[in-house]
């Protein structure tokens, strides 16, 4: 399958992928090379808006990925702030789907680009890029406009993929590559309510200097929250530092916002967080994993594989001494592809051809401590969450599997904390094609954003742990 790209963006080590055709020396798998081969990222200090930084003296390469140009905005400086959630960037950004207010403002609102400053999980700076935008309805509830910090759900690995790309093009088809912006549909409904909206792309999602880290539970984390802190820096945006902000998302933006609410009391008190709206979280990996494996987006776990791989020497020493060529190649394909491009190229291939020993990842990772160890510290549930957390979980469920979004409310209920769980109930729509998975994501999202809306209104939410013996 041709990847159609101008400069490679592997993050694997010659030991785990062929050698790539020679890049310039600013290309991003040489950036990512030196970052797993020495373990070192460039740190530093610049001013916080595009204006103020200084021009480079060489303008790299454009990288162009399965046919799509990324633009310059997202090739992140060499030298980054020293403050969580500080904006490095910001620039003007067309929706994609908007439409002329009879007040002359777009509807639904106007989006600004950002890159800002985040931690990834071996504690070192990162440039993360997203999007905010300012509603054009008015807040109606008490205090202050709120913020919602989206968390998408999987779009890819590509970084044509990136959910603020997907913004301002809804639908990528070129021959190469198909992504889909279907987080646009909750995105615009929580922006009619009035509340202020920013999106994450999460590390190495967009940002052309890494590898995305997906489903990386610090990464994500990190990567929402310091979200929520750049947006209220953006220009012109009506929101305060007194605004509350809820966090939003499903599936893969589930668990990086269920991730985010635990970690929010340490790593992030000064958000002011009103309510977590967590749907399908993957919140235990090994579980998760066969879940995955052999079903229609088995590409995803390629996508998580290679983005542990990159983040975790553990893991990525087992990951080396068990993958076979077969794998190693489609690792290094699908770390360009966006969900569309997984479904038609590794639409239900199960990893045990992926490995010399026939075995599953599932199956090696388990029997594996050093790369087992490595899974359980991406565990969600261990520490209490921030505030109310709702949680959804369709029982069906065979991709995020049900019984451990279950297992995270019983862990979080046991802690004390202020849980409303919802298993959805609905019948058996088919074994491993998604669709389990994917209708809860629709037929669920207006009772989650009524119940967030309500949380940004100031109003208590009750918790209904005292049930979960007789819940599904």
């Amino acid at each position: 399958m041709s990847r159609k790209r101008t400069r490679s963006r592997s993050t694997l080590t010659p030991a785990f992928v062929p050698a790539p055709t020679p890049v310039p020396a600013n290309s991003r798998s040489n950036k990512a090379g030196r970052r797993l081969l020495a373990g070192v990222v460039a740190a530093g200090t610049v001013c916080a808006c595009l204006s103020a930084v200084p021009a480079s003296a060489a303008v790299p390469e454009p990288v162009v990925s399965r046919g799509v140009t990324i633009p310059a905005f997202y090739t992140p400086p060499t030298e980054l702030p020293s403050t969580n959630g500080e904006l490095i960037r910001t620039e003007g950004m067309p929706l994609g789907l908007s439409i002329p207010g009879l007040d002359g403002r777009p509807m639904p609102g106007t989006a600004t680009r950002l890159m800002y400053k985040s931690t990834d999980s071996a504690g070192l700076p990162v440039a993360v890029t997203g999007a905010y935008i300012e509603p054009s309805a008015a807040w109606k509830g008490t205090g202050p406009r709120p913020l919602v910090a989206v968390a998408s759900g999987t779009m890819g690995q590509g970084d044509q993929c990136a959910p603020s790309f997907a913004l301002q093009n809804p639908l990528t088809l070129n021959g190469d590559t198909v992504s889909v912006g279907y987080e646009a549909l909750a995105i615009y409904r929580l922006l009619s309510t009035g509340a202020a909206v920013v999106v994450t792309d999460y590390v190495g999602l967009g940002a052309t200097d890494r590898l995305h880290t997906y489903v990386n539970r610090l990464d994500q984390a990190h990567a929402l929250l310091d979200a929520a802190r750049a947006a209220r820096a953006v220009p012109g945006a009506s929101i305060t530092h007194a605004s509350r902000t809820g966090l939003y998302g499903y599936s893969q933006g589930g668990g990086a916002s269920a991730a985010a609410a635990e970690l929010q009391p340490s790593y992030a008190p000064d958000v002011p967080l009103a309510g977590t709206y967590a749907g399908a979280p993957p919140a235990d990996l090994t579980s998760v994993m066969r879940g995955i494996d052999g079903s229609a987006l088995a590409g995803a776990l390629a996508w998580s594989i290679s983005g542990f791989a990159q983040a975790d020497p553990d893991l990525r020493a087992v990951v080396e001494a068990s993958i076979n060529a077969t794998g190693k190649a489609a690792l290094a394909d699908a770390s360009t592809m966006c969900v569309g491009d997984a479904l038609f190229g590794y639409g239900f291939a199960k990893s045990s051809k992926w490995t010399t020993s026939g075995k599953s990842m599932g199956d090696i990772i388990a029997a594996e401590p050093r790369a087992k160890a490595a899974l359980d510290e991406q565990r969600i549930g261990t520490l209490r969450p921030s505030g109310p957390v709702r949680l959804a979980t369709g029982i069906q469920d065979d991709i995020v599997p049900h019984a451990q979004v279950r297992q995270l409310a019983l862990d979080w209920c046991s802690k004390g904390a202020n849980v409303t769980y919802d298993a959805i109930i609905l019948p058996n729509l088919g074994d491993k094609i998604l669709t389990n998975h994917l209708v809860p994501l629709l037929t669920d999202q207006g009772d989650a954003i009524s119940w967030l809306t309500d949380r940004l209104s100031g109003r208590a939410a009750t918790s209904n742990c005292w049930t979960m013996p007789i819940q599904l």
